[in-house]
């Protein structure tokens, strides 16, 4: 097969997108040690569309990216011909607010969307990390959520349309404009998690929340990881309805933060039920205003890249996620490996960030995986070193939903060029 080279390839690729938003890369382009051909940032969903098909016709390998908050999530991706952005499609397309619903492009960052969205008292009711700079798009494809996720649940509880573009430069659409069920594959929900393999987001279409006007926030202080675990089942079969409750575990404390959103007085009335729930088995204090929000603020700095090591998402049956930790945690001090833990307390889930020896967390997180049976439980390192990810994988096992996820790549990228390897358990 002829190669062709990078200036023909940048001609042609103008010649669909306009001079101005396709260039070659230089080497503030490379991450993961990859340097990207070309990039291009197309500003509608026809143009995106086109140069899909395109870069399909010319067999090029393509990776999309949103803010680049998670560029370095999944496996380390192989040669990249074009990275594709979809900075560009930036606006809140339409809030139909006596629906509480939205059409957003996906390029637009949560934060700006919710700045649109407060002016009817509504909102999307998610706090990823960096909901200044991720988008929509990048939320949706990973199924991202931050703590608010034990309330209000996920980008996938909440999308109801999206439109695409595919690999062979069609455009799709999916779902609909209004809340309501509908017959066939639900492809909006397909597409959320799938890490951009199988199609380019250009919209996507949510049911909103009503914004709360008060919050408070209880921070229960315990003596031990290991006492946490009954905590969070009495709060989880109790009467309260936080909308988080997240666990904060380093080697020298634990804490739990417990958040209630609603009018006033009810706020104020569950933190104090809370409290008396808790009652002497720890230390608790009511958090509000700008000492709530600063905590909150705090707790988020456990997912900065800034403070190194890896990150790992263990997911497994609520029950068992405490016995796991504190089986994990004896582990990595036994090895000599630093711990911390921070995450969804009561839905099973949370991110265990590890420091030291590459070879020693390989080994743990081997023998991690090895306690969590297919279908039970799982741990995908979210960001890592490259080294890692390459020599202990991304995924771990994934079980026969694997044939399936095969299918479908199979059936929206035949030739395999978009976001290769990226996808779950590195589709």
């Amino acid at each position: 097969m002829t190669v062709v080279s990078t200036d023909t390839l940048l001609s042609q690729l103008r010649s669909r997108s306009g001079r101005d938003a396709a260039r070659a890369s230089t080497d503030d382009d490379v991450f993961d040690g990859v340097r990207p051909r070309l990039l291009v940032d197309p500003s509608t969903a026809a143009e995106t569309a086109e140069i899909l098909g395109w870069a399909s016709s010319e067999g090029l390998k393509v990776l999309v990216v949103g803010g680049g908050t998670k560029l370095t999530w999944g496996a380390p991706s192989g040669p990249v011909d074009l990275l594709l952005s979809t900075s560009r499609l930036r606006a809140v397309i339409d809030h139909r607010h006596g629906d509480l619903t939205a059409t957003v492009e996906s390029g637009t960052p949560l934060s700006l969307v919710n700045k649109t969205l407060t002016g009817q008292h509504q909102w999307l009711p998610w706090d990823p990390p960096w909901a200044d700079r991720a988008t929509i798009g990048g939320i949706v494809a990973t199924n991202d959520s931050g703590p608010r996720r034990h309330g209000y649940g996920t980008a996938r509880d909440s999308i109801i349309g999206l439109t695409i573009a595919r690999i062979d430069g069609a455009v799709a659409k999916a779902g609909g404009i209004v809340v309501k069920n509908v017959a066939g594959y639900d492809l909006s929900r397909l597409f959320t998690g799938s890490f951009g393999c199988i199609g380019v987001i250009i919209t996507a279409t949510f049911k909103l929340s009503p914004l709360a006007p008060a919050s408070r926030t209880v921070e229960f202080s315990l003596d031990s990881l290991d006492a946490s675990g009954e905590v969070v089942s009495d709060l989880s079969t109790s009467s309260l309805t936080p909308t988080a409750l997240e666990l904060v575990s380093t080697a020298t404390s634990t804490q739990l933060l417990i958040r209630f959103e609603s009018v006033e007085e009810a706020a104020a009335q569950q933190a104090t039920d809370a409290c008396n729930l808790l009652g002497a088995r720890g230390e608790s204090r009511i958090l509000s205003g700008g000492e709530e929000i600063a905590r909150w603020e705090q707790h988020s700095t456990h997912w900065s890249a800034s403070i190194g090591g890896t990150l790992l998402k263990l997911s497994c049956v609520p029950a068992e996620l405490i016995p796991t930790l504190v089986w994990l945690r004896r582990e990595a001090t036994s090895q000599g490996l630093s711990m911390s833990v921070s995450g969804r307390a009561g839905l099973g889930i949370v991110d265990v960030r590890l420091g030291g020896s590459f070879s020693l967390q390989s080994r743990l997180i081997t023998q991690l995986r090895d306690r969590l049976p297919v279908g039970r439980g799982s741990a995908v390192i979210r960001r890592g070193d490259v080294k890692l990810r390459q020599e202990v994988g991304v995924w771990g096992q994934i079980g026969d939903g694997m044939r399936v996820m095969q299918a479908v790549k199979q059936r929206f990228d035949p030739g395999n060029l978009l976001n290769v390897g990226r996808g779950p358990g590195g589709l």
